[in-house]
């Protein structure tokens, strides 16, 4: 049943995702039609005359390096966000946790805003905000779980709340460092609010090693976190190491979050939005949520930013304000109903 449940839903998705790559491939405010895109595409191929027979330089540049490029990073930044906030979903017991609720997210942009501040990247390279943002990140859990640690227990219960006290609180030193900050105060600002513009195949090729350490990591421990629904006490009864698999499941989504943060700033809600919708489709299952929430992260950003940079087309939106402008309200949904459940239990 668990196979063809996989075959019939990953089908499914991959073939959404297909479409979606597709369709946001074709858009674009360059003029260039549907048959042009991919015919400059068709011509890349080996074997192919040389696209640069029937269109400009600056066409081929358009599809080839800017597009294209684009797309492959939606994709890979909504599946480490939407793995995230699976692993943190999971681990926790809770659909209101992801990367930003848990101040994650807040943490890795410290790390981030203070390298582009400063302008250590351009001495350290590429890989320079990654590390950072992934260090200042894991930090940000450590202090997270110190908070909602009780005898020595991590309490499920307070950390969302220990997650937002710590957000906010990082939140502030982001403010204090544009306030500082004065030649890159733009640069700051518009990637706290989220944006892929002006990214390269350079990131694409950073973002691919996450997914590839991360995504393992998570489907070997998706049986466990079945049994995390069962509670944390039953779990441990049946054989799982509680502490340790709620550490390494939260670690590995900082990961992601951090890899994620740093190409694309800071984007609210993908996280929590994502892995919630999949579970309502295919059930609690984590051997399905887990790669699935990967594959549905891809197609939720595609058209996050295939809307940011089409609907006040040639201006941009951030991404963060797309995806804040569809997770908020969807955020409220869940806590509405979270409060409604657990007050008709009451009665």
């Amino acid at each position: 049943m668990l196979r063809i449940k996989g075959i019939t839903y990953g089908g499914a998705a991959l073939l959404l995702l297909a479409v979606s790559m597709i369709a946001s491939l074709s858009i674009g405010s360059a003029g260039l039609s549907f048959a042009d895109v991919w015919g400059i595409l068709i011509h890349q191929l080996p074997g192919m005359p040389d696209a640069a027979d029937k269109w400009t330089a600056g066409e081929i540049a358009i599809v080839t390096q800017v597009r294209l490029s684009r797309v492959w990073l939606d994709v890979l930044v909504g599946a480490c966000l939407a793995l995230a906030g699976a692993g943190f979903q999971g681990v926790l017991r809770n659909p209101l946790a992801d990367p930003y609720t848990l101040g994650v997210a807040s943490g890795s942009s410290v790390g981030a805003a203070f390298i582009i501040l400063t302008g250590m990247q351009l001495a350290l390279g590429l890989w320079t905000i990654p590390i950072v943002a992934f260090s200042t990140g894991i930090l940000t859990l450590l202090a997270v779980i110190w908070l909602s640690r009780s005898n020595g227990v991590m309490q499920i219960e307070t950390i969302i709340l220990s997650g937002v006290i710590i957000q906010s609180f990082l939140g502030a030193f982001v403010s204090l460092m544009v306030s500082m900050s004065q030649g890159v105060v733009n640069q700051i600002l518009f990637w706290i609010m989220g944006s892929l513009a002006m990214r390269s195949w350079e990131h694409v090729y950073m973002m691919i090693p996450f997914i590839v350490v991360a995504l393992p990591i998570l489907l070997y421990f998706s049986p466990s976190l079945n049994l995390f629904t069962l509670g944390e006490r039953h779990a441990s009864h049946l054989g799982v190491k509680v502490e340790r698999t709620k550490l390494i499941v939260m670690i590995v989504s900082t990961l992601l979050t951090a890899a994620a943060v740093s190409v694309s700033g800071v984007i609210g809600f993908v996280g929590l939005v994502v892995p919630h919708l999949i579970r309502l489709l295919v059930g609690p299952d984590y051997r399905l949520i887990i790669p699935l929430a990967g594959i549905g992260g891809g197609i939720f950003m595609l058209w996050a930013d295939t809307l940011a940079r089409t609907v006040l087309s040639p201006k941009e939106l951030p991404l963060g304000v797309v995806t804040a402008l569809i997770g908020a309200p969807f955020f409220a949904f869940l806590l509405h109903r979270r409060m409604k459940v657990e007050g008709g239990a009451k009665h």
